[in-house]
């Protein structure tokens, strides 16, 4: 019951799912697992052990599934793992996983990757993720649920992003940002919270309230960031506030971008 283009290529041992549309001179490997009701437009080229979820749509000269841009990379058995309902866009880069970095990309569902995107091995992206217009993931970063990332940003590898934040566009970002911090300016500042998309969730406003004070907290508190971080979390119990604290006293490769006081 899959559409498959009369010029498209499948090799032996592709699954495709019920419902597929597999456009004009697309490739798709003998490893590749298609979920039902895949859309890859034309051009596209899905390759290496890849599985993509039901629902999800590919569009023209999108190459998923590629060998990882890592020069220790040695063949290795490695994968990539896309949820369902995703939107991959024109001349979209994913890569598999390598060794050292645990062996598997991720994505989840429901993300929008723009034009021109990359996202590159061993990168955990969580779901509702938004990546505009040439917007890049280097190696390892962790991109957690509800983030944006603007166009022509760049995340430097093992980067995280907590979940809600915001990336403006044209930003560098080398250090961790906390759960629904905004960050712009060229070399990526923590200029404080994402107000709107906590609005747009519809995040109570007793809850952004004991976020804004938690960021005061931050931002002009005594002693260390990770200090502050710890005194917001024995005096706050708002799950939001919580998230934030987990998130600065947990396992980190980087530092954090802290609030501008």
């Amino acid at each position: 019951m899959s559409g498959i283009h009369p010029s498209a290529i499948i090799e032996d041992g592709a699954q495709i799912g019920e419902g597929c549309i597999i456009g004009p001179f697309c490739f798709v490997g003998s490893q590749v697992k298609l979920g039902d009701g895949v859309e890859l437009k034309s051009h596209v080229v899905v390759t290496g052990d890849t599985r993509i979820g039901d629902e999800s749509v590919i569009f023209n000269f999108s190459v998923i599934g590629e060998i990882p841009q890592d020069l220790k990379f040695g063949g290795e058995d490695t994968r990539l793992e896309i949820g369902k309902r995703n939107r991959i866009r024109e001349h979209v880069t994913v890569n598999t996983g390598t060794e050292g970095g645990g062996g598997v990309t991720r994505i989840g569902d429901d993300c929008l990757l723009m034009a021109g995107v990359h996202v590159a091995h061993d990168v955990q992206i969580g779901n509702r993720v938004i990546m505009v217009n040439h917007a890049g993931a280097a190696g390892h970063c962790v991109i957690e649920d509800d983030v944006i990332v603007g166009g022509i940003s760049g995340l430097h590898q093992w980067v995280r992003v907590g979940r809600g934040a915001i990336i403006g566009a044209l930003t560098m970002v080398a250090n961790d940002v906390i759960p629904y911090g905004l960050v712009q300016a060229p070399r990526g500042e923590l200029d404080g919270l994402n107000l709107v998309g906590l609005k747009r969730r519809g995040v109570s406003r007793e809850d952004i309230s004991a976020l804004r004070a938690a960021f005061r907290e931050l931002s002009t508190g005594d002693g260390t960031f990770m200090e502050r971080a710890h005194r917001v979390g024995a005096d706050n119990e708002s799950e939001y506030v919580q998230r934030i604290v987990d998130f600065v006293t947990g396992q980190s490769d980087r530092s954090f971008l802290t609030p501008r006081k």
